[in-house]
């Protein structure tokens, strides 16, 4: 018999529970893992030196605790002299499974967000060099930025509309969710078969062409149609 572990007593304290408020709720989403999908738009894949049509999709992670609650200040990450944006659609799960068919995938997904998958650049590319890991260049403190999230239940599951990527007030990003290699329900579907989804487990989706640098000062503001609108700013 497994231990029944919600009254459970710690020796030290972790602070509280990651999480992202709800749209017009005052209840919030426990995130749980962060999973990313790796090259997911076309264009993008082919702007990073890669061939869209020839991989399936492949997964990296963040920890919980990289979200950073939407309109923040936050510090320039150390470590990098070249931090990347990469805006995108976010996946709340909110029923857990594995091998799920991709005609079930969406009774899984309890709502949207808008995130930015923050990158260090400069150590993923050495990384990718190397041969090794690439959590240093996406893992890091505060490197995922993210809106409050709305329910499936009532915006639906959007397929298709505008996500983009501003830059004080410059557009650095802009595609379609259409867009997409692998869409929802086959990114889900895909990934559950490699691991068990649980609920709180967040999907990043993948990010359009066009992303760059940021700098101290910058204001990142992003958008997906129906979803929200996400900013963040890195201090000077």
């Amino acid at each position: 018999m497994k231990d029944d572990l919600r009254n459970a007593k710690y020796v030290i304290d972790l602070g509280p529970q990651p999480s992202l408020p709800i749209v017009g709720s005052e209840l919030r989403f426990p995130v749980g893992r962060i999973y990313c999908v790796g090259r997911n738009y076309a264009d993008h894949a082919r702007e990073m030196g890669h061939d869209p049509d020839r991989e399936p999709p492949f997964f990296f992670m963040k920890p919980a605790n990289a979200v950073v609650q939407n309109g923040a200040t936050i510090a320039y990450p150390v470590g990098t002299a070249d931090c990347h944006h990469e805006i995108e659609l976010v996946v709340a799960i909110g029923k857990g499974g594995r091998n799920i068919p991709v005609d079930k995938a969406l009774e899984h997904v309890w709502g949207y967000g808008v995130g930015l998958d923050m990158t260090r650049r400069d150590l993923q590319g050495e990384a990718k060099k190397m041969g090794r890991p690439w959590e240093m260049g996406k893992s890091f403190d505060e490197s995922a930025p993210m809106t409050a999230l709305k329910a499936a239940a009532e915006i639906g599951h959007p397929a298709k509309g505008a996500i983009w990527l501003r830059i004080n007030g410059e557009v650095r990003q802009s595609g379609d969710l259409a867009m997409q290699i692998w869409n929802v329900q086959e990114q889900i579907a895909y990934l559950s078969n490699l691991v068990t989804l649980c609920p709180g487990d967040l999907i990043m989706t993948g990010t359009p062409a066009g992303v760059g640098p940021v700098k101290k000062g910058d204001r990142l503001e992003g958008h997906v149609d129906g979803v929200g609108d996400l900013s963040i700013t890195y201090a000077a």
